[in-house]
Formats: structure tokens, sequence, C-alpha cells
């Protein structure tokens, strides 16, 4: 045998031990309730997402893991200009996933900012892209128009002057000029 044979396979032993390893990093998942110990590293969370939920102003969208988001350790936040990148989230409810990222602590829970649909991993893995007349502009309206027409022009002036309506309140037609009586003092 030569000098090489036995160096090579040292090699590959170690490759083959440092994938091993690295594919165990890989997989584990911590659960929601252990992300909170985690904070400033990038990890993988896992968990059943209870409630997708649009924020009241609309500019993100929350992946909600407890009944009562105010009480959970851990949830996963989708900005809406994101939304293109990682698809339709309304369809992760009800399922178990795994996201992967950096998790940061705001408002004294733990959160991973969704950003990219490679992130998820499980049945999210195979999330569907958003609808093509969902207008992330509008809060999530569907538009009207189709994808890449041009949007109708608003007038730009004041309000429109239409005719009034005979008899409507506030259109009561010109009286000849009456005298009124004098107020009492």
């Amino acid at each position: 045998m030569t000098p090489a044979i036995p160096a090579l396979r040292r090699a590959h032993s170690l490759a083959t031990l440092w994938l091993l390893l690295s594919s165990l990093a890989w997989a584990g998942c911590l659960p929601v309730a252990e992300a909170p110990k985690k904070i400033g590293a990038d990890a993988c969370v896992t968990g059943t997402v209870l409630k997708v939920q649009e924020s009241e102003k609309g500019g993100a969208w929350f992946l909600d893991f407890c009944e009562d988001y105010r009480q959970c350790p851990f949830t996963v936040v989708v900005f809406t200009r994101d939304l293109r990148d990682v698809g339709d989230v309304r369809r992760l409810q009800g399922k178990s996933i795994e996201v992967w990222g950096r998790i940061q602590s705001y408002g004294g829970r733990a959160e991973i900012i969704l950003r990219h649909a490679r992130q998820l991993r499980g049945e999210a893995a195979k999330l569907p892209p958003l609808p093509k007349d969902y207008d992330v502009e509008r809060r999530g309206r569907f538009s009207a128009t189709a994808p890449g027409a041009p949007k109708p022009k608003r007038p730009t002036g004041g309000a429109s002057k239409s005719p009034p309506l005979p008899g409507a309140p506030g259109n009561t037609p010109p009286t000849p000029d009456v005298e009124k009586p004098e107020p009492p003092r």
C-alpha cells in the first residue's frame, strides 16, 4: 500500500465525521419555549402555528405559536414588503414549521424575522406564492385590476360638482324678496 492511501482514508474519515456532526447541528431545532435562551444566535425554532395575523397597521404578519400571543415566548414576523419572497403565510396556520434565522428580542419576547422562503423547513417549505392579484401595498386587499395594468387615475381637483337634485335639503329655489319683520328688541 502506498503512503498516500492512508492519508486519503484519514481525510475521508474526517470529512465524513465533519458532515455527520454538521448535519446533526443542522437538524436540531429548538422548541418555541427554548427560543428566548438563544437570543442573538442563529438557530432553528420549531412549533405549530396556531394563528396567522396581520398587524393592526398592516405593516407585518405574525405567526403565533400560542393561543394568547402576549403570553407566548416566541413569534415569527413577516414584514409586508417581504411577502413576495416568503409566500402566502396565511397557509401556515395549523402547520408544524421549522424556521431558521437570528433570534432577536423585541418587546420582551424572542422572534425571528422571516424574509425568505428558504428560511422555512418541513411542511412550510412548500409554501405557495401569493396570489397574483394580491396587492401587498394595499395591506392584503386584492387588486381589482390585472397585475401590471395601469391603475386608473383619480381626479386631482376638488370634489366633482354634480347638479343638485330638486327638492333636496339645502336646494330650495330662491324666493322673491319679502320684507322680514324686525326682531323684537
